[in-house]
């Protein structure tokens, strides 16, 4: 199989029932979060992507934050351990698509002191990077690492009580990460700097909310300028190729990123 870096044939994204309607987390406006979602899934198919909508069981959260369920690159598929029944009924249904639709390889988390949190892997197109939080530690950086041999993975930590390393730090462009100005965000790209095989350029916008991009068959997504209207200035002035805004503001109120929202396939 080729691998082109960030060309993907497909996308698997979660689905909004109306029976979340009655039982909505952390004060969202449940017809808010839908519109955006069904924005998202639009723009989504607009980049040439297939788009596969899964019914998972579980909250409106645990429907829509895939990011956690699988690291998916070069057509093998890592799954961690699930942490419930729930999730790993949830994972039993992306293991069937994934094997039988998408002809990836699947490889399950089995080292049981190894905890991953996929929202701590990074892959730039050239290297991983696994941020070694509460959630992810050394012997869940190994199993990237083993998974995907045929590139470089860094762990680096992340600072003591911060969110996960997308929170902070995202592929923006062929070789550009988008990088937060926070104090957190600025010591995890040091560290990246220090230990990368590769060099980057960084984009760094004023919002930390506004680092977590998604760049897919050319196209960057990012949020709109009335959520992060100073980043929206950079993201202007600074990115010379096509670029989309979608609001996100209701979702990200569960925390989650553009990122989170989905999991990026290239079916061999």
């Amino acid at each position: 199989m080729e691998f082109k870096m960030h060309e993907y044939t497909h996308v698997l994204v979660g689905k909004i029932s109306a029976d979340f309607k009655h039982n909505v987390e952390d004060n969202v406006d449940f017809d808010d979060a839908r519109r955006q979602h069904d924005c998202y899934l639009r723009l989504l198919r607009e980049l040439n992507v297939d788009v596969i909508e899964l019914d998972f069981e579980g909250s409106m959260r645990e429907n829509l934050f895939l990011e956690d369920m699988a690291v998916i690159c070069h057509g093998i598929a890592l799954l961690p351990k699930p942490k419930s029944d729930i999730s790993a009924q949830n994972m039993k249904l992306l293991k069937k698509v994934l094997k039988e639709d998408l002809g990836q390889t699947i490889i399950d988390q089995l080292d049981p002191e190894a905890s991953i949190c996929c929202s701590d892997v990074l892959f730039t197109g050239r290297e991983f990077f696994v941020g070694i939080s509460d959630t992810t530690n050394e012997a869940g950086a190994s199993a990237v690492a083993e998974a995907y041999p045929e590139f470089p993975c860094t762990p680096i930590k992340v600072s003591k009580g911060a969110g996960n390393l997308k929170k902070y730090i995202t592929v923006a462009g062929p070789d550009i990460l988008c990088v937060g100005a926070s104090k957190e965000a600025k010591e995890l790209l040091k560290r990246m700097e220090r230990e990368a095989n590769f060099s980057y350029q960084t984009l760094t916008v004023p919002e930390d909310e506004a680092s977590n991009c998604l760049y897919i068959n050319g196209t960057l997504i990012h949020r709109a300028i009335e959520e992060i209207p100073e980043a929206f200035k950079v993201f202007c002035e600074k990115i010379d190729f096509a670029r989309r805004s979608i609001c996100f503001s209701e979702l990200a109120k569960l925390q989650m990123g553009l990122s989170t929202c989905c999991l990026l396939v290239r079916k061999p």
